[in-house]
């Protein structure tokens, strides 16, 4: 029997060092400056905060602000909330004065699509709908869905048509949105601004992403574990990060069938499943950045992402392709 099917993206990225708090000799500091780190759910995905502050009380002042903010745009950008502003879109296909967030994560997914030739797309709900229903099937086909139910999905595809503005958000009946492929790393950005704004200068911050506010305390790197997309409870690689953001994705994070042929990174072309990399990842200034283009270099040819990497902000990227071998890429 087929495990419930999940939306998560499932990305394992965590801080690689288990003593976050932790100050190297020679660098001593006071024991209140140990983290107040908060664990919770966001978006489908685990999320984390680790604050350094000397005022712990602050700290975990500063942290209920963060989880607010966090909640306030999953109740914008979920699939799985009834009330959120998706949802209502989805249902309904339009928003009449929708809030400031929903318009603007919307028009960076129209700009990234524009950048990666469509490969980025967050109207490819519709194949996840239909590969769902395909593999939930007692009697699935293990070769997936019929060409023509892929082409029927794909023919309810395209953000191009999506018609974004400040006073309505419109789209034709039939298609649907998933923000689950930039969410996450949009979330983290908007939660680091809020942290900097209230005078945060260290802290690792994941809503689904990963982002550094400045280095530890004791001016080392922040370490970010990146996960082997083989054993994905053991570490692939370390990331040492300050000041930025790190995002993978992988077809490992979910499958719809039991023999893994079939994951979430969509081809919106072709309605495939994305399977030339088994690890993808990025390292930005930006976690919307990195969380949207981890998705789309996912699909996308080693020359074509070094020719797009002068045209975003993307600092290297990290890939690990169907043999096992790494490769690293730089702006």
């Amino acid at each position: 029997m087929m495990r419930t099917l999940t939306r998560r993206r499932f990305i394992r990225i965590s801080a690689a060092a288990a003593s976050l708090g932790a100050l190297s000799p020679g660098h001593p500091v006071r024991a209140e400056v140990a983290p107040v780190t908060w664990r919770g759910t966001l978006l489908g995905a685990v999320a984390t905060m680790h604050i350094h502050d000397e005022d712990r009380s602050r700290a975990e002042r500063l942290i209920s602000l963060a989880c607010a903010e966090a909640r306030r745009l999953e109740r914008l950008f979920s699939l799985y909330r009834d009330e959120s502003a998706l949802v209502a879109l989805n249902r309904t296909g339009i928003l009449i004065d929708p809030a400031a967030d929903m318009v603007d994560l919307l028009s960076i997914s129209q700009r990234y699509s524009t950048l990666t030739g469509g490969l980025f797309d967050v109207t490819v709900q519709p194949l996840w709908e239909l590969y769902a229903s395909h593999f939930a099937r007692d009697d699935a086909d293990p070769a997936g869905p019929a060409a023509a139910e892929i082409q029927s999905a794909l023919a309810r595809i395209g953000s191009g048509r999506l018609s974004i503005s400040r006073d309505r958000i419109a789209m034709p009946r039939g298609m649907a949105v998933t923000l689950n492929g930039i969410a996450q790393g949009y979330v983290t950005d908007k939660v680091v601004e809020l942290l900097r704004a209230n005078g945060v200068s260290h802290s690792l911050v994941d809503m689904g992403e990963a982002r550094a506010i400045g280095s530890r305390p004791d001016g080392r790197p922040w370490d970010v574990g990146i996960a082997d997309p083989d054993l994905v409870s053991q570490t692939n690689m370390v990331l040492p990060i300050v000041d930025r953001a790190v995002s993978t994705s992988g077809g490992y994070g979910f499958q719809f069938d039991p023999a893994a042929c079939f994951n979430h990174l969509f081809d919106p072309r072709s309605g495939a499943c994305a399977r030339r990399y088994r690890s993808v990842t990025t390292v930005s200034r930006s976690a919307t950045a990195a969380d949207a283009l981890s998705t789309a270099f996912s699909l996308m040819h080693e020359d074509e992402i070094r020719a797009l990497l002068p045209r975003v902000d993307i600092e290297r990227v990290h890939l690990i392709d169907g043999a096992g071998k790494s490769v690293e890429l730089s702006a």
